[in-house]
């Protein structure tokens, strides 16, 4: 059986002891740290927050790929050099802000830095926007929440009509690019993330779901591990 990577999401978390929970998800078993970065413009619930300062604050802590997703509308190469020098392993950038010769220029700059580069298909972002660009990115970043069950803060759902995406998008990277996984990411928990693991997915990013369980970060993660796989049978 296949195994689906978790990547611990650090958008509910306690800023406060980021460094700790970063080092406890660690030894939980994670395969990445997934630091979400916000400007002022998009993710209006999560402004500034997450980036390189965040990630050279957590890097000492854990020998896992950290990868840096940003809800911006601009990426300079400032940034890019920032995220380098802190040992970021991947950026992902939302695809309906970057597309065309722009994008061009932040995968050969990646590429130069030895940092992997991902696409967001965002909020109702249609999957057309990454054909072009699925041929030379290593991560294609499917944000599944919607308004479905969602309280606007902690707690979210996903929308149901994202598995119809996911399953066009498996079909689109296995036919153009296999070696690019697929992450899901949004309003995913060890109760309700069956249907998402039918879809086929290399990558489940989870935050409230290990870091806002009563039970702790380890057995969050257990009971994560366990429900990925039971999805997989």
């Amino acid at each position: 059986m296949r195994k689906i990577k978790i990547a611990a999401g650090l958008a509910h978390v306690d800023y406060g002891n980021i460094a700790d929970l970063v080092k406890q998800v660690t030894v939980a078993g994670a395969d990445y740290i997934h630091s979400d970065a916000a400007d002022m413009h998009d993710l209006k619930n999560m402004q500034l927050m997450g980036g390189h300062q965040i990630i050279s604050g957590i890097r000492k802590q854990t020998k896992l790929p950290i990868e840096c997703h940003i809800y911006t509308k601009t990426c300079d190469l400032l940034f890019i050099d920032k995220l380098a020098e802190v040992g970021t392993n991947m950026l992902i950038i939302p695809a309906e802000h970057f597309i065309g010769a722009p994008l061009a220029y932040i995968i050969n700059w990646c590429r130069e830095r030895n940092m992997k580069i991902g696409l967001t298909i965002g909020l109702y972002t249609p999957l057309s926007f990454v054909e072009e660009s699925i041929y030379d990115i290593d991560r294609l970043h499917v944000v599944v929440h919607g308004v479905d069950e969602t309280d606007g803060k902690d707690n979210w759902g996903w929308r149901k009509s994202c598995l119809d995406l996911l399953q066009r998008a498996r079909k689109l990277v296995d036919e153009k690019n296999p070696n690019c996984e697929i992450a899901i990411d949004g309003g995913i928990r060890e109760d309700n993330l069956n249907p998402l693991i039918s879809c086929n997915p290399d990558v489940v990013v989870l935050s409230s779901a290990i870091f806002k369980d009563p039970d702790g970060i380890q057995k969050a993660m257990i009971k994560c591990r366990n429900a990925i796989e039971k999805a997989q049978h």
